[in-house]
């Protein structure tokens, strides 16, 4: 079974929630993430095992939805090392584009207050591949209200992403869940990495967690540090500094021209 046919064979049991509903009741664009990284096998136990009134966010009657990330950073590498040693002013910029409809947005997505994530973004039309001066517009006067001065940076697409994702919504907290397939990494040279036997699922929540993440402890999944941006980064170019995802890298990247010493 494929990894679209596993997590399709659960979430159809789900009722469905409609886009407009999810964002008025969970939009939580300030959240805590919390990310597991586990066997695609194992989707059937977690999505089945959420709270009876659990939902999934259906449009025009498809639960799972294709997605690509193009990001961008300085020739220096600053949004990357950022996360890498954890200064407390980071960021990623991209451009997320949802391939069904073809929509594209250009994201900003700093850290707030007690660990929290803040995303904020705009509608994007343009080039994918370049940031448009009302992108980069945006993005200065976005990271600087995160305290960070943009405004001399060059930015560069850096790595682009594409998986499929299936939303879930608990009502009980209020909480989303996604669960992300078919994962696959690629620089701007074409070098490219693909994980089919695992998947991504981030609960996203208040401080205190949801019972996603209390059914994952449960399972024997702990949150870890991966990060699409930086652990995609950090599997590719053994050039830049790593540590930070190394335990990731070496149980679910065991290819990863990283740990295998080959020049990404």
């Amino acid at each position: 079974m494929t990894a679209v046919d596993s997590v399709a064979s659960v979430v159809g049991l789900l009722r469905p929630i409609g886009l407009d509903e999810l964002v008025e009741r969970a939009e939580l664009l300030t959240r805590v993430d919390r990310k597991y990284m586990l066997p695609t096998a194992d989707l059937p136990l977690v999505i089945g095992g959420l709270d009876e009134d659990a939902q999934v966010l259906e449009v025009d009657g498809q639960r799972q939805f294709a997605y690509r990330s193009v990001y961008f950073d300085t020739p220096d590498m600053d949004g990357y090392l950022g996360a890498a040693r954890r200064r407390r002013r980071r960021f990623k910029l991209r451009i997320r584009t949802y391939l069904a409809s073809g929509v594209h947005y250009f994201e900003v997505k700093t850290r707030g207050p007690r660990g929290t994530t803040v995303k904020q973004r705009i509608p994007y039309e343009g080039d994918l591949w370049r940031l448009g001066p009302e992108a980069r517009a945006y993005a200065d006067e976005m990271l600087g209200e995160a305290g960070i001065n943009s405004r001399g940076f060059r930015l560069l697409p850096t790595l682009t992403t594409r998986y499929r994702r299936t939303t879930l919504f608990l009502p009980g907290s209020g909480s989303r869940v996604t669960v992300d397939t078919d994962l696959t990494w690629a620089l701007p040279d074409g070098t490219e990495l693909r994980t089919p036997e695992r998947t991504i699922v981030e609960t996203k929540a208040g401080r205190a967690g949801s019972g996603a993440d209390r059914l994952l402890w449960s399972l024997g999944h702990r949150p870890v540090p991966v990060s699409k941006y930086g652990t995609g980064l950090a599997a590719l170019r053994p050039d830049l500094p790593a540590n930070r995802w190394l335990p990731v890298l070496r149980r679910h990247f065991p290819t990863a021209p990283a740990l295998n010493g080959s020049p990404a």
